[in-house]
C-alpha cells in the first residue's frame, strides 16, 4: 500500500510541492517558489534543446526542489509517486495534453491524465492531469481541487466560486460540471495598483478587519451595482485628492469594486447553492461580498486541501 506521495501543483507564476501522507493526507514538508511554467518555459528556449529532452529538463527543475523536500525530512524520497496539476500539462509545460471537455464528472474518472514511468535519472512516477474546456473557456489546475472539494457530491444545482488571479465561476449539476466562466479579477487588480495612475493612491497593508479597511472594502462591492466599473474605477484617485480614504483604505475599495463586478451578475439571476473554494484570505473576501449582495454560502471550502484530495484520485 502507497505510504506517501508528492503533490505538486505547477502554475503559470508558482511551483508548489509537497509530501503528503497518503492515509491521513496531511502534508508532511512542503517547498514553493516563483518558478512557474512560464519562467522555466523561456529557460527551456533559451537552452535550444530537442523536444524529446523537453520532459527531462523540467524533470531536472523538480528534482532541485525534492532535494529541498529530502533536506526537511531526512532521507530519500526515491521511487515516491509525484502526481501534477495546473500548467504542466499545457504548451508551456512538461507535456501538452488535450483538454477535457465539459461536461466532466466529479470523481474524476473521465479526465485525461498522462503517465510518465520512472527511470534511472527521476526515478518516480509522473501522473500528470489534463485541464477542461468549454467552447470558449479553459482551466488547468482547478478541475482538480473541484474533484477533491466534499461539497461537490450535492445532487442541487450549486455555483462553486474559485477565487484567484483568475477566479472561476463553476456550474455542477448531479455530479457533473456542466460549465464555468474565467475573470480577470486578481489581474486586473495587480495592473490598476501596481501599473496605472492608480498606484500612487493605494498601499497595501494592514489586516482586512483591521480599521474601516472592511468597510471600504463593502463599498466598493455596492459601488459596482450603480456606476460604471471603469468611471468608478478613477474614483480610487479622487478618494485621496478628497480625502474621503487613505491609501490603505483606498486598496480594499478597488479590491472590493472589481470583486463586486465579478460577482454581481450571480445576484441578477436564480439563486442556487454557493460554494467558496480558495485560500482562507481570498474566501473571506469573497464572502463578505457575496453578503453584501445578500447571497447566501452553502458552505466554505479550503482549496489547498482540495487540491490534494483532488489529487490523491489519480494515483
Amino acid at each position: 500500500m502507497m505510504k506517501e506521495f508528492l503533490s505538486c501543483d505547477w502554475g503559470t507564476s508558482t511551483f508548489r510541492l509537497r509530501l503528503v501522507e497518503a492515509a491521513s493526507l496531511k502534508i508532511m514538508a512542503a517547498e514553493s517558489n516563483d518558478n512557474g511554467c512560464a519562467a522555466i518555459y523561456k529557460l527551456w528556449l533559451k537552452s535550444n534543446k530537442p523536444e524529446s529532452e523537453r520532459i527531462a529538463f523540467y524533470q531536472h527543475i523538480i528534482k532541485t526542489h525534492l532535494k529541498i523536500l529530502e533536506n526537511k525530512v531526512n532521507r530519500s524520497l526515491e521511487k515516491v509517486p509525484l502526481v501534477i496539476s495546473g500548467m504542466a500539462s499545457s504548451t508551456i509545460g512538461m507535456v501538452n495534453l488535450p483538454y477535457k471537455k465539459v461536461p466532466f464528472l466529479t470523481d474524476g474518472s473521465d479526465i485525461k491524465k498522462s503517465i510518465i514511468e520512472p527511470n534511472n535519472t527521476f526515478p518516480h512516477k509522473i501522473i500528470i492531469i489534463s485541464g477542461v474546456k468549454t467552447t470558449n473557456d479553459v482551466m488547468r489546475g482547478e478541475e482538480t481541487k473541484l474533484i477533491g472539494c466534499d461539497s461537490i457530491h450535492n445532487k442541487k444545482e450549486q455555483l462553486f466560486i474559485l477565487p484567484g488571479t483568475h477566479p472561476k465561476h463553476v456550474i455542477v449539476e448531479k455530479s457533473r460540471v456542466t460549465g464555468f466562466k474565467t475573470f480577470m479579477t486578481g489581474e486586473f487588480f495587480g495592473l490598476l495598483s501596481n501599473e496605472s495612475i492608480l498606484s500612487s493612491s493605494i498601499d497595501p497593508g494592514g489586516q482586512f478587519e483591521e480599521g474601516s479597511n472592511k468597510s471600504a472594502f463593502e463599498a466598493g462591492v455596492k459601488g459596482s451595482l450603480t456606476t460604471n466599473m471603469l468611471h468608478h474605477c478613477f474614483l480610487v484617485r479622487t478618494n485621496i485628492l478628497f480625502n474621503k480614504y487613505s491609501r490603505q483604505e483606498n486598496f480594499y475599495f478597488l479590491s472590493g469594486l472589481l470583486i463586486g463586478n465579478e460577482l454581481k451578475d450571480i445576484k441578477k439571476k436564480k439563486k442556487k447553492h454557493v460554494v467558496l473554494l480558495g485560500g482562507t484570505l481570498l474566501n473571506s473576501y469573497y464572502k463578505v461580498a457575496l453578503e453584501v449582495f445578500n447571497i447566501s454560502i452553502l458552505t466554505i471550502e479550503n482549496a489547498d486541501e482540495a487540491l490534494i484530495k483532488g489529487q490523491a484520485k489519480f494515483i
